[in-house]
């Protein structure tokens, strides 16, 4: 079974771009990662941890870039990580930020994993972990985290600063071409860590951004079932894989366990596809979308079927209820 975490997209940073300026395709990838590419324009989406981990080892492979997760999250940066990262640039002090950063982390960006700041005899060390018994693409994954973690240490103290030691476990591949793009040298260690002087936890922030977007929603945790199943259906309306077997597969289960374990929680899939279908189609029909282009995206053949199973849902059509809603 799937570890049952989930991500934001936006961590992948801008891994089309980077594949196909490398010479791949980067269709090809999310296909064989059996990812929508639609995800490219949706980093706001949720997708399954593992989901990213695999993603970012087929993108590697795909172009042959050992150093492939330093290059896409220090080209992204953490302003690129949406409103988590809007967040977290928002505060006065460096030891503000990071301490914000770890708290909502799991929260707001990605569940299954830990971020710890430890101060000891004038050393700051700032590290991650993943927490799920992931084996597939896990140091991909905390080289990706260590280059979003040197970002931000540089957006407070500038992009020519060096930390004292970038630590890594396990054996690394393309160690000198990480270390050309973290600017730092990486050894072994422990976790993946950022080691530091302390002091520097006081430095202020050059250019505070004030008033960042809240994320609209928290990420469900391991144990959220049915919020994550309703994620892994969102994601099913990119792609066309809506029906219950896809979404069951996406989660490692079978049909009947997962109909099983909804139905622990006195709920069945078909309440569940209705419920993200309606939320999406009064979104889009507020948004002043064309009814037949909703029907489509929402997996209905035609206008006619998707205006029937809107106004079983609501009562009303969706010209009415456009209606209400423009009055408004």
């Amino acid at each position: 079974m799937e570890t049952l975490a989930l991500t934001r997209a936006s961590t992948i940073g801008p891994l089309a771009d980077v594949i196909e300026a490398a010479g791949g395709s980067a269709s090809r990838v999310f296909r064989i990662s059996e990812l929508p590419f639609e995800l490219v324009a949706r980093p706001d989406s949720l997708i399954l941890l593992s989901d990213q981990l695999r993603l970012v080892e087929n993108a590697a492979r795909e172009i042959g870039d050992d150093a492939l997760a330093a290059r896409l999250s220090t080209a992204g940066g953490i302003a690129s990580l949406g409103p988590y990262g809007q967040l977290i640039l928002s505060f006065d002090t460096l030891g503000r930020a990071i301490e914000a950063g770890y708290r909502k982390f799991a929260s707001l960006l990605q569940a299954a994993t830990q971020m710890d700041l430890v101060v000891r005899d004038g050393w700051a060390r700032w590290s991650y972990r993943i927490t799920a018994p992931i084996a597939v693409g896990r140091q991909r994954n905390e080289i990706l985290a260590l280059g979003y973690m040197l970002n931000l240490l540089r957006q407070f103290l500038g992009p020519r600063w060096t930390p004292e030691a970038i630590l890594v476990p396990g054996l690394l591949q393309g160690r000198a071409t990480i270390e050309d793009i973290f600017a730092g040298h990486v050894a072994r260690g422990e976790r993946a860590t950022v080691v530091f002087p302390a002091d520097l936890l006081d430095a202020p922030n050059p250019s505070r951004r004030v008033q960042p977007r809240t994320p609209d929603a928290e990420i469900p945790g391991e144990g959220e079932f049915v919020g994550i199943a309703e994620h892994m259906i969102r994601l099913g309306l990119l792609d066309g894989g809506l029906g219950i077997d896809q979404i069951a597969a996406r989660l490692g289960l079978s049909r009947r366990t997962f109909q099983r374990r909804l139905a622990a929680r006195d709920v069945t899939f078909e309440q569940l596809a209705d419920g993200v279908r309606l939320a999406q189609a009064r979104d889009k029909i507020g948004a002043g979308r064309p009814f037949t282009a909703i029907a489509l995206e929402l997996g209905y053949s035609d206008p006619a079927h998707f205006s029937r199973a809107f106004r079983r849902w609501t009562g009303e059509t969706p010209r009415r209820w456009r209606a209400q809603h423009m009055s408004q």
